[in-house]
């Protein structure tokens, strides 16, 4: 099956912004609730000094808790790298790991490099994280649950099915951006909107900021500031709403 594609320009523009950024003017667009669409505190970078992770979701399942019926733990590996071509820009990959409480570390050094190497922008799981030094060596952003020495039993169960992680469900082909701050899904039909609307959304937080900074303040000045970055959200709130 083919999957919406995001114009590469505009992927590259979204990697400049914070996730936050992101966030707040997906907002504007009034599609989707202010409390959906992200995941949640459980879902942390294990990398924070790395830029934002910008890519197309390709999902799968995991366990580690005890041995697969067939297979070995990376019987699945290869199928998964291969179905990155068909997806319309770089992957990231999506676990849900079904054991709970998780056994073992979705990921390490093996896996990622693989992946690094098909292409793929980064790796989010809903499990542990392990051989971290070796990992943050890629430049190979990931986020996860926590970290565990072990890999366990660990075995890809199912690929390209809908997961549930940090408190979101992710499907093939979603939009994801994801930085130090956290992880969110980005609608893929006002993607090219929210990248390009990134710049006047900081701008205008920017009257607030610089006026905080200027070291001249008073409650008139930072009320005036306060209202001029309010008018030009709105006023950007309304050009989207309105495309």
């Amino acid at each position: 099956m083919g999957y919406p594609a995001v114009p590469a320009a505009d992927l590259k523009l979204m990697g400049k912004y914070d996730t936050p950024t992101v966030c707040n003017v997906i907002e504007l667009f009034g599609c989707r609730s202010h409390v959906t669409g992200y995941m949640d505190q459980r879902i942390k970078p294990c990398f924070p000094k790395l830029p934002p992770m910008v890519g197309y979701a390709c999902t799968a399942t995991y366990r580690a808790a005890a041995p697969p019926r067939a297979g070995n733990v990376y019987s699945s590996l290869g199928d998964q790298v291969a179905f990155f071509a068909e997806l319309p820009g770089p992957a990231v990959v999506v676990f849900q790991d079904l054991d709970d409480p998780v056994a073992a570390a979705t990921f390490g050094e093996v896996m990622c490099t693989t992946y690094k190497a098909f292409g793929a922008a980064g790796l989010i799981t809903s499990g542990a994280a392990r051989d971290l030094d070796q990992v943050e060596a890629l430049n190979f952003p990931c986020f996860s649950n926590g970290v565990i020495c072990s890999h366990g039993c660990c075995h890809i169960v199912q690929i390209n099915v809908p997961v549930h992680i940090g408190g979101t469900t992710v499907h093939t082909g979603d939009l994801i951006h994801g930085d130090r701050n956290g992880v969110t899904t980005i609608p893929i039909e006002i993607a090219s909107a929210v990248a390009q609307a990134c710049p006047e959304f900081m701008a205008a937080e920017s009257v607030i900021l610089d006026y905080c900074k200027s070291g001249k303040v008073d409650a008139k000045g930072f009320a005036a500031a306060q209202k001029e970055c309010r008018d030009r959200i709105d006023k950007l709130g309304r050009k989207l709403k309105g495309r």
